[in-house]
């Protein structure tokens, strides 16, 4: 998408106020909990208590015959057909066997709660324990407890499908996806090598600890038709979901969109179906809100990681090659297959090495279910290289920062698949940090600092559109199927069709998330809606224009080419008072000859798919981000506490379409960067949680936030909407190695 000058634009580039803050300091905004309806019921589910066994028997009379209960159903009384999200490994309710302890086995709907969560308690389960395992290497082995033994077959459903590859013929070993990317020749490589570095590490699990729970409210027509208002992510693949769970057509279920209080890739397609099921059930809406015991035991939790990473390097410090191997534990259920994928993209870091091999396997556990984490696995594997890398520098006696620029990737590097990368702006990001954490400086007792870089590929295939409509009274209508999740997305896409339109920001009322209201969007995942949805609704207010100067052309008896718009009056170049202003144009063309003024808008994110293993040779590819984190600590020698006196995090955004929220996104992002590797992690024993509450979590609070200095780096981006790229996840990925850099 092309972009005029900085001088020229007038909104986009700005620190516009969010749309949406009054609203949300008020508390007027209406969240997924605060959906309510006349006679709605309340739904809860029923769990298992193992983390393996054959379930024998479900009885839930008791529960039926408690008052107020108005329905139970069990795995017998929902579709015998499997779904999942990149695998069709599970069954809406547990049938015949449960995998953790937490899988939903019953669903009641009740009067209220309280008498819902008694039924639920009455549910009777019998069970025959089968033999765990809990960890991902020991899954492996042959000897391990098979997970799922029609994984063989590699059943799969929905747009995902084609990246997942389960390992047929692998009885016993429970991986169900592998990826391979060989580039150059690695075994040369390192048979000649000068150097060879060799180190493995792990991560955690953590959970997304989103502030508000999952919440959904769902709702069946006497015609049959399926409404569901949901905190969700990504309504219109929801909306898929439970189509091809039903078996009916995806135009009789509706997902609205409600405020999200936070995803961070946990509020996907899924849970929603328990509501859903119950309404069907029952005939009457019922309403159901996770509790935050059950965020934890099954709202999904991040993908954690087993790296090794090995590098072949020459004396004088350049790479020559590297392997990585990755074993990542999806859980009981095959939602962890993104970041099992991000090597394919991230596992060679941000440098020119030109052999490379990576070997990424997902391996089922009897644990919660992991899914996409903010940073989809970048965090992951940045931990491992980066923190490798410093350890390179060491031994070679090279300073950490001079050893990066050495090998980073510059303006027309190639990708680890073998495209060409183009605005590229990680050098700046290394140099601006390295400067504003005084790099190379004298260090103070008992203080250390450390750098990190890292990357983001570009946003994967997948779809926005966007209509604008110009009201009667010239005001602005903004469609978009995007979702806002906290990010501020509504106030950006607002900002883009007003810069496009020339009207004011404060004119466009922006309705979003809506399957049956909004045209198609993929969703809120992976940094992509500021690049696809941004550029859908600057296409659409294009087209919006085109048509506003066409009519007043003909209203005023002149050129379309010498024309203007600017705060909502078109107006002739050069004459400003001769001209007409949007409301009396719009007003007129509601009622006559063309009609009212309609733009449309779609973008497709160009090809670049997780499944294209192979990569993209030679191909000109824009739209990597780029950042850099330095931080620098202060160690207690006695006690070993950790202070931290400051963060620096730059990034290459590609056009700050609105500074403030940028800096927003960076800062919030590095607190929870930080709070992944300093404060949390979920504590399991035989699979089960035994910290699922915020009283036993380590969870951040103001007190554990540092400053926090946010550098905005600007290289254009030919694919996105005035050059802009994506930031929301990329100030999360190189935390962990920046502070093991600066111990």
């Amino acid at each position: 998408m092309s972009t005029g000058a900085k001088g020229d634009l007038s909104i986009v580039g700005k620190s516009v106020p969010r749309l949406d803050a009054l609203d949300k300091a008020t508390g007027r905004v209406v969240y997924g909990v605060d959906q309510k309806m006349p006679g709605m019921l309340w739904g809860k589910v029923a769990r298992s208590e193992l983390p393996h066994a054959r379930i024998l028997k479900v009885d839930p009379s008791r529960a039926k015959a408690i008052p107020g209960v108005e329905c139970v159903i069990t795995g017998e009384d929902v579709p015998d057909r499997k779904i999942g999200r990149y695998i069709n490994d599970m069954y809406a309710l547990a049938r015949e066997r449960v995998r953790y302890v937490g899988e939903p086995i019953a669903a009641v709907a009740a009067v209220d709660e309280e008498t819902a969560e008694k039924a639920v308690e009455a549910i009777e389960v019998e069970y025959e324990e089968l033999p765990a395992v809990f960890d991902m290497e020991e899954a492996m082995v042959d000897s391990a407890p098979l997970l799922h033994e029609e994984t063989e077959r590699g059943e799969t459903w929905g747009a995902w499908s084609r990246t997942v590859h389960p390992l047929a013929g692998q009885k016993g070993r429970n991986v169900c996806n592998r990826l391979t990317v060989v580039d150059g020749d690695v075994d040369a490589a390192f048979a000649q090598a000068e150097l060879v570095f060799e180190d493995s590490f792990s991560t955690h699990v953590v959970q997304h600890c989103h502030l508000e729970p999952h919440a959904a409210l769902a709702s069946v027509s006497h015609s049959g038709e399926i409404t569901v208002w949901t905190n969700n992510q990504r309504p219109f693949e929801l909306r898929s979901y439970l189509a091809h769970l039903l078996d009916v057509p995806a135009t009789k279920i509706r997902v609205i969109g409600t405020e999200v209080g936070g995803g961070f890739g946990a509020k996907k397609a899924g849970w929603e179906r328990f509501p859903v099921l119950l309404a069907l059930k029952c005939g009457k809406p019922v309403k159901m809100v996770m509790t935050r015991d059950e965020e934890f035991i099954d709202g999904y939790t991040s993908v954690p990681a087993r790296i090794t990473v090995k590098s072949a390097v020459r004396r004088d410090g350049m790479i020559t090659a590297r392997g990585v191997t990755m074993i990542w534990d999806t859980g009981a259920y095959c939602n962890g297959v993104p970041p099992s994928l991000a090597p394919k993209f991230h596992a060679a870091g941000t440098y020119r090495i030109p052999n490379l091999r990576f070997d990424s396997l997902l391996v089922y556990t009897n644990k919660v279910p992991a899914t996409t984490y903010r940073g989809i696995g970048g965090q992951d594997i940045a931990w491992a290289i980066e923190t490798h890398m410093d350890d390179i520098a060491r031994k070679l006696g090279l300073d950490p920062v001079e050893f990066r620029l050495k090998n980073i990737f510059e303006e027309g590097s190639r990708s680890p698949g073998g495209a060409i990368l183009r605005g590229v702006g990680l050098k700046e990001c290394l140099e601006k940090t390295a400067a504003a954490l005084e790099w190379g400086q004298p260090k103070a007792k008992n203080r250390g600092k450390g750098i990190a870089c890292f990357d983001k590929h570009p946003n994967p295939a997948s779809s926005s559109c966007a209509i604008v409509w110009l009201n009667e009274d010239g005001k602005v209508t903004l469609l978009s199927g995007a979702m806002e999740i906290g990010q501020g997305l509504v106030t950006v896409l607002a900002q883009v069709c007003a810069e496009e339109l020339g009207v004011k920001v404060e004119d466009i009322k922006v309705v979003f998330g809506d399957t049956g209201a909004t045209p198609f969007d993929d969703g809120a995942y992976g940094s992509r809606l500021t690049e696809h949805a941004g550029n859908a609704v600057r296409l659409a207010a294009k087209d919006a224009r085109e048509q506003i100067l066409k009519a007043a052309a003909r209203r005023l008896e002149v050129s379309e080419d010498d024309l203007d718009i600017k705060e909502g009056r078109v107006f002739v170049k050069g004459s400003p008072d001769r001209g007409i202003s949007l409301s009396e144009l719009s007003l007129k063309l509601h009622r006559s000859e063309p009609g009212p003024i309609l733009g449309r808008g779609s973008y497709f994110g160009g090809g670049k798919s997780y499944s294209e293993v192979a990569g993209r040779k030679e191909t000109e590819e824009w739209g990597w981000k780029y950042g850099v984190t330095g931080i620098e600590v202060e160690v207690d020698t006695e006690t070993g506490a950790i202070t931290i006196l400051k963060v620096v995090s730059a990034h290459d955004v590609g056009f700050a379409i609105n500074p403030h929220l940028v800096e927003g996104q960076i800062e919030g992002t590095v607190v929870m960067g930080l709070a992944n590797f300093l404060l949390e992690e979920m504590q399991f024993d035989g699979g089960r949680v035994i910290n699922p509450t915020f009283m036993d979590y380590g969870f951040p609070t103001a007190l554990e936030c540092p400053p926090v200095v946010s550098i905005i780096v600007e290289k254009h981006n030919q694919e996105g909407p005035f050059g802009a790229k994506g930031v929301g996840e990329l100030p999360i990925v190189g935390i962990g190695a920046a502070l093991a850099n600066a111990g």
